[in-house]
């Protein structure tokens, strides 16, 4: 069986300074999707979604626009927008679990409204042609809501359903739902994609044998934390290159450059690295030390010196292990 990986979209953290340069120095990703664009009420896309899906910001990448609303009228005109751009498809955001988004009936918020999916889809399929695929929870309070949700689906010619297989009120805590997922396997025409807790090539392995008809995985916060991995599941190998450190210095100096020429004083930078670092530091081999590191950093160059320190650190224990 063929295996397509997929970067599911973090806000904040996957847009296109990091797809490319994820692209550049680790591969192995089939298809990326954007963060979602949100709206607001207003008919506007906002600056910054409009450059993450520009085409000469994504010129090595398959790239999937996602939309994030629970108004028809918005969908249709990201729709239309994202066609002007090129794009074929429009993935909608039924996952997103944080409070802000879901108390306004949005992400995973939305999916116990199986009325307004419906008018939604059904005013998406017959006022555009664009392809239309969605990435879901389970639902928001309990993982029946999507059972619920599945027979309006299959009345629609969707792309796919990629599902989280967690609940919203759980955000990331807890473990996945894999009897939730199996029941949706068996409860749905449409072809289904993974995403949960592949944080591993030996969890990558436990869900391909756990889901044998499922051939789409979506890798999401995994990905950032050890961007080697859909590679390394790729090339079903358990080892890092011996340059490890080296390629990933390379990455980090390219998104850190970037982010520091598009963002504006080195609070925003800090934080969005210390975002970066929050995941990156879970694969190294002492996660609390190298993010207290990071944190402690309260300027430019210190920052710089110690991502320098981390990863020499790292890579001369790669070096005595290895002899």
């Amino acid at each position: 069986m063929s295996l397509t990986l997929l970067s599911s979209p973090l806000q904040g953290f996957t847009d296109f300074r990091f797809r490319n340069a994820f692209q550049k120095y680790f591969g192995g990703i089939d298809t990326f999707y954007s963060p979602y664009i949100r709206l607001n009420g207003k008919l506007v896309i906002k600056s910054s979604y409009e450059r993450d899906l520009l085409p000469e910001n994504n010129t090595t990448l398959e790239v999937i626009p996602q939309i994030i609303t629970n108004d028809a009228d918005e969908f249709l005109f990201v729709a239309k927008y994202v066609q002007e751009l090129g794009y074929k498809e429009l993935n909608w955001n039924l996952g997103c679990p944080y409070p802000m988004v879901t108390k306004r009936g949005m992400g995973s918020g939305l999916i116990s409204d199986a009325e307004r999916i419906d008018h939604i889809l059904s005013r998406a399929h017959t006022e555009t042609d664009i392809l239309v695929s969605m990435k879901m929870r389970m639902g928001y309070e309990n993982s029946e809501e999507i059972l619920d949700v599945l027979p309006i689906l299959d009345k629609y010619p969707l792309k796919n359903i990629a599902i989280h297989a967690r609940i919203g009120k759980q955000l990331y805590k807890g473990g996945v739902d894999l009897d939730a997922f199996q029941r949706c396997v068996d409860n749905t025409k449409h072809k289904l994609y993974y995403n949960g807790d592949i944080t591993t090539v030996a969890k990558f392995k436990e869900m391909q044998s756990r889901f044998p008809s499922i051939d789409h995985f979506m890798i999401g916060r995994g990905l950032i934390a050890d961007p080697f991995l859909p590679n390394m599941i790729k090339s079903d190998t358990l080892e890092y290159p011996l340059d490890r450190f080296e390629i990933f210095r390379n990455f980090h100096d390219e998104i850190y450059h970037n982010y520091t020429a598009a963002l504006s004083g080195p609070t925003p930078i800090k934080m969005k690295m210390q975002g970066f670092w929050e995941y990156f530091s879970t694969t190294f081999s002492n996660p609390q030390k190298t993010f207290k590191k990071i944190k402690k950093a309260n300027n430019t160059k210190a920052y710089e010196m110690a991502v320098i320190e981390i990863l020499n650190s790292e890579q001369s224990l790669l070096l005595r292990s290895s002899r």
